[in-house]
């Protein structure tokens, strides 16, 4: 029998995300023979209501409106934020300097100069723990794209497409929320909401882009608010960028994709990778299906389809020709950054770690160098790139 050290969680945000990691934590029992587990202890929310749902289902719960109150325990050794953006930076920092371990949501800061106030609170606090919230990676097709990666399959690469589509807010009744304010978003829009998600392959495979044109797009220009009145949507919906990517000598474009307005789709996320010697391709919109085209010269050129069911990074009681989903896909990440916060990253169980700080600086910078792009109408350098023009 595994012995499993227990992690004290509290939880900061008692929304779908905030549900979404408790239901995790009661299905800790579906993976297999790994020696951690969490337990939220506290669970803070500024509404009442949100907070019902959690001690209806978790006895013992501490509940508080004050995130300081989960601070000051000492049974809390974790804390996962799930917030808007405008919070982040101070209470992201807090938790920090609290010497708490954090698993936050992304964008990780409102904007660059937002990630750079957490990454400083991060540097004087070195034994903590900071991860970003971005599961889809942990999905079976995107482990065995993350596999050819690491196999260096694919010889020059020509091209990278990468995207996270959504579609519910096509409906223009759909009620303004605060991801269409600036103040509480941020200005990235759609990139700061869903970008992560979509940097995180290619930036963990070092195809950090050295510039950026952007097409960013407002597709629905007012909103009724909470009394039916229409308001302005501040925010950006949908964004195009194409980058491109310098390695080794070797450049090549990569267009990275977020809409929140794209007909037909739901919470579709995908990755295209083509090179001279092999390509690939994945998409949660058919969970099962990996695409590769292994490629000799003079040969055919024909895609390949395989399944690969349930094949996890963490093993779990699911037989393997079972679906993978969403929810599985959040369980796999949670293991993976509590088998890196107890064992250390040498000592996981599997090498794909959560998106790591600097991975969300590196997106800031993108992101940031997208907005300009957008603003001047010109191709914009990104980060490092613009101080060494």
């Amino acid at each position: 029998m595994v012995t499993r050290r227990e992690v004290g969680f509290g939880v900061i945000g008692g929304g779908l995300m905030g549900r979404e990691f408790a239901s995790a934590t009661a299905r800790w029992c579906h993976l297999i023979d790994l020696a951690c587990k969490p337990k939220i202890v506290g669970v803070c929310d500024t509404n009442p209501g949100a907070l019902d749902w959690f001690e209806s289902n978790f006895d013992g719960l501490f509940t508080t409106a004050n995130y300081q109150d989960l601070l000051a325990r000492s049974d809390i050794e974790a804390i996962y934020c799930a917030v808007p953006h405008h919070l982040h930076a101070s209470l992201y920092c807090d938790i920090i300097n609290a010497g708490k371990h954090l698993l936050g949501e992304k964008p990780f800061g409102i904007d660059l100069s937002a990630n750079s106030q957490i990454q400083s609170a991060l540097r004087r606090n070195p034994k903590v723990l900071a991860r970003c919230s971005s599961e889809f990676p942990f999905f079976p097709g995107a482990q065995r794209i993350i596999q050819f990666i690491s196999e260096r399959r694919f010889g020059r690469i020509i091209e990278i497409e990468a995207g996270f589509l959504h579609s519910s807010d096509l409906n223009p009744l759909k009620p303004m929320n605060w991801k269409r304010s600036i103040e509480y978003n941020g200005a990235y829009g759609c990139l700061g909401d869903l970008g992560m998600h979509v940097v995180h392959i290619p930036l963990r495979s070092g195809w950090a882009p050295r510039d950026v044109r952007a097409v960013l797009s407002k597709i629905v220009p007012m909103r009724p608010d909470s009394r039916g009145q229409p308001v302005p949507c501040e925010t950006w919906d949908n964004a195009v960028l194409l980058c491109e990517v310098s390695v080794d000598g070797q450049r090549f474009p990569m267009t990275l994709t977020t809409k929140r307005i794209s007909p037909g789709e739901s919470n579709t996320w995908y990755i295209r990778i083509t090179g001279t010697n092999f390509s690939a391709q994945y998409s949660t919109k058919y969970p099962k299906t990996v695409l590769t085209l292994p490629y000799e010269a003079g040969g055919p050129q024909d895609w390949h389809q395989s399944e690969v069911g349930y094949d996890s990074a963490y093993p779990t009681i699911t037989g393997k020709f079972f679906e993978f989903g969403f929810s599985d896909a959040i369980l796999q990440m949670w293991a993976a950054f509590l088998d890196e916060l107890v064992h250390g990253q040498a000592d996981m169980r599997q090498p794909f770690i959560c998106a790591t700080p600097n991975e969300t600086e590196l997106s800031h910078q993108i992101f940031t160098a997208a907005l300009q792009s957008q603003r001047l109408g010109e191709v914009t350098l990104v980060g490092a790139q613009q101080l060494n023009a």
